[in-house]
């Protein structure tokens, strides 16, 4: 069973989220906050990371920018309202495994962490 975390701001979305994947072999935890998130990545090692961008206490990015510099293997799907093509850039470039807008696809979600995990 792999551990997804769930790093974002908002209850509807992290529900949303959850919906969207209930039907993997996953453990969901969440992270209503940056700095909670990165605790959470630090003490539970989640085989996967749902990032969103815009949080309090630390964004998103700023946990990519950490990963980066820890040389983290763990996979990070970037899930935010940001559209730019700048950022969607630098999150690729500072390791996201994957950048998704919101509002989201709950199909094409649940074969992006598939593919990430390597599940069939």
């Amino acid at each position: 069973m792999a551990k997804i975390l769930i790093i974002d701001d908002s209850p509807y979305m992290r529900s949303k989220i959850r919906e969207a994947l209930k039907y993997g072999d996953y453990t969901f935890l969440e992270a209503d906050n940056g700095l909670k998130g990165l605790q959470m990545i630090i003490e539970q090692s989640p085989d996967c990371v749902i990032l969103d961008l815009i949080m309090p206490d630390i964004d998103g990015l700023k946990i990519l920018k950490n990963l980066c510099d820890e040389h983290s293997k763990i996979p990070v799907i970037v899930l935010t309202a940001d559209i730019q093509e700048i950022v969607r850039k630098e999150c690729l470039e500072l390791g996201a495994n994957a950048f998704v807008n919101k509002p989201f696809n709950p199909d094409e979600l649940s074969i992006i962490v598939k593919d990430i995990l390597g599940f069939q």
